[in-house]
């Protein structure tokens, strides 16, 4: 495809990569409200389908491009984090209740405070500067940001279960 052809669908780059990342954000929306949907009632299994989902759309996720994003487009890397968020707060709220219901989640911690304590570690984590301080992908940043948090979240009946 020529740039004339995509200049005429998309008026500069950055509007191009503004499309691309909301298609993407789309994308692992639809799948993680379809995992949260058919195991709305099957706490472990959900937990295990939404954590390989995660895994596989981070994994498609290289640093330079997160990087770059920052530095050339940070209005985009707003929306980036604000997507990021909403997509954690519905995804493991769901998730995370059913738990609580199934007695597989801590009684003792409110649930919206563990979305809270796992989005904090997220967004001081998975940014640039500090994956590459930390040594870490983005995938394995957010992979082992998420078991760690969600192993303090189980009662020892959850640890057993998963």
């Amino acid at each position: 495809m020529s740039k004339k052809t995509v200049y005429a669908h998309f008026p500069s780059k950055i509007a191009l990569l503004e499309a691309m990342l909301l298609e993407k954000f789309r994308c692992v929306e639809e799948d993680l409200k379809a995992i949260t949907s058919e195991c709305s009632d099957d706490f472990a299994t959900g937990l295990h389908r939404l954590l390989a989902c995660v895994q596989q759309h981070t994994d498609e996720i290289r640093p330079p491009f997160v990087r770059d994003i920052q530095r050339e487009a940070p209005d985009l890397f707003k929306l980036v984090q604000a997507r990021r968020r909403e997509v954690i707060q519905r995804s493991f709220s769901k998730l995370l209740g059913e738990g609580r219901r199934q007695g597989l989640i801590r009684k003792d911690v409110p649930v919206h405070l563990i979305i809270e304590i796992l989005l904090g570690a997220v967004e001081a984590i998975v940014n640039p500067p500090r994956l590459a301080e930390l040594e870490l992908s983005v995938k394995s940043g957010i992979t082992t940001i998420i078991s760690v948090i969600l192993e303090g979240a189980l009662t020892p009946e959850g640890r057993m279960k998963l």
